[in-house]
């Protein structure tokens, strides 16, 4: 309360709410600017990072402090009022499927929400854009302490929104209502559509943020060209995007791809339908969390009600978001996309466009009491990867070196041996639970949500700028160097901090 920003003031008032306590950006949102402090130690480091953070960020340095809750729930009121004094609320929604402070998952209403406690907050939330005589659409946040479940007395304001947020489909699907209508109404002057005993909540809706990251790589922005983009089309699932095949994911902008929305009768249902959705959608290039978001939507504790913010954070191994093996398989088949693309063009094929043992062009000692098998080289995932070509009386196999073989399955036009006993390719040779797409020199192969690329091996590919074995450092995403603490030719021990 109050302007006062000098750093012993804060720091104070800090010891007063009692720690520990988070320091957030007074102009900004999405979890910049945003430092937890669990001792008075750490609170003006963490200080001058929030302020710079904030400053670079909206303009504004400006900080507050407030009391951190152990086990928040984050759940948020939409509110609209006009210009004729009417204001009303239109349900709730909860936010708590976070990571670093940014909403991943949204669902309304909330679950285990006694109707005692969703009125408490309509009216807390109502009376909070009263008091101000808001007008259009906003947003009042409030965390609840769910150790104990919901309660009456267990939530506190957080901040409000004066905007339509990225989660507002949910909002729509389980009232009815069109909300960017109702701004447009308002704006005009008009009273509100409907008054708040004309709203009633139908069902449940889901929506899930499908983010250009790797979940991967401690979810690392990622970039280029969107060469495949598909998300099907079902009951009850609603697609909100800006993006199609063929865009540049740069690193200028929010990387978000689209919005994956799910309506249904119940809050199972909807989880299960957007869980499908996850699972249809494919997405080539950028790196996405899409499997992960997947995983989320079957996680046994975020079935059963019982998370809060820090769900993600807790699970993030079971949901998949640490460095996964390769998928051998997938890569097994890219290699039959590249080998089935470039016919003709590699030495493990003759002239005709054909392959195997009995090939005029390979003098290689093949006997009929043996098998046969040709090595190449590829690129999986940016690795480089040593790949066997199998020939056996069971058929044709590829191998990724250190990996179990992949048979190719043989399909409706597909025979194993052609009149020359080499290896003819047909229409159905890819499995069926994943997805091929070709794009210039590169396959991609979707298999459960997960991308792997492959590529032909190029000897000439090399990096020249980093080949001295040492002492450089090439960044693993885009970013800006903001303070350096060393200065040339100083010594530094392991674990000195350098910019």
């Amino acid at each position: 309360h109050g302007g006062n920003q000098e750093p012993g003031f804060l720091a104070e008032r800090a010891a007063e709410i009692g720690y520990p306590v988070l320091i957030k950006a007074a102009a900004g949102g999405g979890g910049k600017g945003m430092r937890l402090v669990e001792a008075p130690g750490d609170f003006p480091a963490a200080l001058e990072s929030a302020r710079r953070e904030a400053g670079a960020s909206f303009g504004d340095p400006a900080c507050l402090v407030e009391k951190y809750i152990r086990q928040p729930r984050h759940i948020e009121v939409q509110v609209f009022g006009d210009a004729h004094g009417n204001v009303i609320h239109l349900f709730e929604r909860d936010c708590s499927l976070q990571r670093r402070h940014q909403k991943v998952i949204e669902e309304a209403p909330a679950p285990d929400m006694p109707p005692a406690v969703r009125a408490a907050m309509g009216r807390a939330a109502v009376e909070a854009a009263r008091s101000i005589g808001y007008r259009g659409a906003g947003t009042v946040e409030f965390i609840a302490d769910g150790s104990g479940g919901l309660r009456e007395d267990g939530f506190w304001f957080m901040e409000m929104n004066t905007r339509l947020q990225v989660e507002h489909p949910v909002t729509e699907a389980i009232t009815g209502q069109d909300l960017v209508e109702w701004q447009l109404r308002v704006a005009s002057g008009e009273r509100l559509p409907l008054l708040q005993d004309n709203l009633a909540i139908e069902g449940h809706a889901v929506e899930a943020r499908l983010y250009a990251e790797d979940p991967e790589k401690g979810f690392l922005p990622s970039t280029g060209t969107l060469h495949a983009l598909d998300f099907g089309e079902a009951e009850g699932v609603r697609i909100d995007t800006g993006v199609e095949e063929g865009a540049e994911v740069s690193p200028f902008y929010d990387p978000m791809i689209a919005k994956v929305i799910a309506h249904g009768a119940t809050r199972e249902e909807a989880l299960d339908r957007l869980g499908e959705a996850l699972g249809r959608t494919v997405v080539a290039g950028p790196r996405t969390n899409v499997t992960f978001l997947k995983a989320l939507t079957e996680a046994e504790g975020f079935r059963a009600g019982d998370f809060d913010t820090g769900f993600i954070d807790r699970n993030v191994e079971a949901l998949g978001a640490v460095p996964q093996p390769m998928d051998a398989r997938a890569a097994a088949v890219g290699v039959l996309k590249l080998i089935q693309s470039r016919m003709g063009k590699v030495d493990v094929f003759d002239a005709k466009g054909e392959a195997g043992p009995w090939s005029p062009l390979h003098a290689d000692g093949f006997t009929l009491g043996a098998g046969w098998s040709r090595s190449m080289r590829v690129d999986v995932n940016g690795e480089p990867e040593e790949v066997r070509l199998n020939w056996s009386p069971e058929g044709p196999s590829v191998q990724l070196v250190g990996a179990a073989p992949v048979s190719i399955p043989p399909g409706e036009d597909f025979r194993s041996f052609g009149p020359m006993g080499n290896l003819i390719f047909g229409a159905n040779i890819f499995p069926e639970d994943v997805t091929v797409h070709e794009s210039e020199d590169r396959v991609f192969v979707i298999r459960n949500g997960r991308q792997t690329e492959v590529r032909a091996f190029d000897p000439l590919d090399v990096d020249l700028d980093h080949l001295d074995g040492g002492g450089s450092v090439k960044a693993p995403m885009h970013g800006k160097v903001v303070q350096v603490f060393v200065e040339p030719g100083q010594q530094v021990a392991k674990g000195d901090r350098i910019a």
